[in-house]
């Protein structure tokens, strides 16, 4: 296959890049981030309400399973695809395809239309991250990168808290389907000013589609995420149906790598694994992933059933956890971009995030608000410090032509990681909860000891002394689960402190790096 890069002003102004040109693509590209971020949160709060106004309750879960399916299938296609064809195109295309599962799931009048609009949107969704990550590398050198990265990184943060709030506000005002009709106009924003400012690189190229691995692919990601959402919930975690998914993934995986192997272009090419940085980067990052989202999916539901606030006071509560998010990206990715070192920052994450960690695994339903606060302080200080770096560290090791698929793979496994994570989280706390209210309620008392009915809503209303045990028990579950990821932080941290500092490119492209990407892709067929 042969790619060719037209030359003239769109060349031209990818590699002399100016503030003025780059503010308003830069805006374009926070705010097709802000919309895939919280499409993955504005539901956590608005769910039970759409559900039972749709009458399926019974279907509630693939709701979210749709769109993490279809996401992340989607990511490493955006990431190939955008190297491939130039990513300005593929960005307008992820942006429409995401604004119209919006409008289904606005019309939708049952269960099956509202999950075909989850599907849809995660379909554009996928592409958002990768894409505006992959496309600031387009027009902004590495040494310059981290300032904007950093920013990116907030977006997470303000996402995770503006998400659920945004959630309970429209379910309780205007009404559920202003989660779907929001991202129609911010969604043509988008695509308006992605179309007038953005100036990048096109590529005429024999597109090749790596069908083989686009379907084992699908196949293993669809058998992983199923197994971490139904597990211990929709079936035992010894039933066949896990058995046979987990079986599935497996081979589906092993069949993957041998499609990758023998495709002319690979959607995850093999060759990327030939870089040292790219490996412990990602692996790293599957770490935290783990360990971030499975702590950060249960904090909201702890804060409203140990405090006794309601949902939306709780997502208030995150506010400190965001702020330190928000403050050390930004610090971090200035830093970076000033003193061209960052080696220390994942691994100061690690030892930041560890701190945190432990420090919420001591918590105690005596433990006052202010403390809480400043734990979660701790753990968004913590997340921020590192979590961009290693994407700018994945994208540094790669030439301009690559960065996509580079993106794209990291932020894949970092994904798998993250249902990894809640799954694992879930299962031990759901099994140490189930063995903790068996012990200390007793049938004899009248009170039921379902998981499944343990809303905080509902406790809150229990009499003083059942509540304060299933409260109790609550705590005594969770907070022993945070000490349960610390190797996770650990591992992260190990595999960090071999990461090699190579110098940030200060043009879009170096020589040397294209030239060991040329000579790594044969040697990995």
């Amino acid at each position: 296959m042969t790619t060719s890069m037209t030359s003239g002003p769109d060349a031209h102004e990818a590699e002399a890049p100016t503030r003025t040109r780059i503010a308003p693509v830069f805006a374009g590209l926070l705010v097709a981030m802000l919309l895939a971020s919280l499409d993955q949160t504005i539901f956590s709060t608005a769910l039970p309400t759409i559900v039972g106004e749709l009458n399926g309750v019974e279907h509630m879960l693939w709701v979210t399973t749709a769109y993490l399916v279809a996401a992340t299938i989607m990511m490493p296609i955006y990431g190939k695809l955008g190297d491939l064809l130039g990513r300005k195109s593929i960005f307008a295309i992820a942006l429409a395809v995401f604004v119209v599962g919006s409008v289904v799931g606005g019309l939708a009048q049952d269960m099956t239309w509202l999950i075909i609009a989850r599907a849809i949107q995660g379909i554009g969704g996928g592409g958002l991250m990768i894409l505006a990550q992959a496309i600031i590398a387009d027009v902004v050198p590495v040494r310059d990168r981290p300032k904007y990265m950093g920013v990116m990184g907030a977006v997470f943060g303000v996402s995770s808290v503006a998400g659920p709030l945004l959630g309970g506000w429209f379910t309780e005002g205007i009404g559920w389907r202003w989660a779907f009709w929001i991202n129609v106009p911010l969604g043509i924003a988008a695509i308006v000013m992605a179309l007038i400012f953005l100036r990048l690189p096109k590529h005429k190229v024999a597109v090749k589609l790596d069908i083989a691995g686009i379907v084992t692919m699908a196949v293993a990601v669809t058998s992983i995420i199923l197994v971490t959402s139904w597990g211990g919930t929709e079936y035992e975690w010894g039933s066949p149906t896990i058995i046979g998914l987990i079986v599935l993934a497996v081979v589906a995986s092993a069949l993957f790598v041998l499609a990758e192997h023998r495709a002319a272009e690979p959607i995850i090419p093999l060759a990327m694994f030939r870089s040292r940085n790219f490996v412990l980067a990602t692996a790293a990052g599957l770490f935290i992933g783990v360990a971030m989202f499975g702590s950060l999916g249960y904090l909201p539901t702890y804060l409203q059933m140990v405090t006794g606030v309601n949902a939306t006071v709780s997502g208030l509560m995150l506010i400190p956890m965001v702020v330190g998010l928000m403050l050390t990206s930004i610090v971090t990715g200035q830093l970076a971009a000033r003193t061209g070192r960052y080696k220390w920052m994942p691994l100061a994450s690690m030892v930041i995030t560890g701190v945190a960690l432990w420090l919420l695994s001591t918590m105690t339903v005596e433990t006052s608000i202010p403390v809480l606060l400043t734990y979660t302080f701790v753990l968004g200080a913590g997340i921020g410090t590192g979590m961009q770096i290693l994407v700018l560290i994945v994208q540094n090791s790669f030439p301009n032509r690559q960065v996509g698929v580079a993106t794209a793979s990291n932020n894949f496994f970092r994904e798998i990681g993250a249902s990894v994570g809640g799954a694992v989280v879930g299962a031990l706390f759901s099994s140490r909860l189930a063995d903790l209210l068996a012990e200390r309620l007793p049938a004899s008392d009248g009170a039921s000891t379902s998981i499944d009915s343990l809303t905080p809503s509902i406790v809150n209303d229990l009499p003083d002394a059942i509540h304060d045990v299933i409260v109790g028990a609550y705590n005594d579950a969770l907070t022993p689960v945070f000490l349960v990821l610390l190797p996770m932080i650990a591992a992260g941290f190990v595999l960090l402190a071999f990461i090699k500092e190579v110098p940030l490119r200060a043009t879009l492209d170096d020589p040397e790096v294209e030239a060991e990407a040329v000579e790594a892709a044969p040697a990995a067929r």
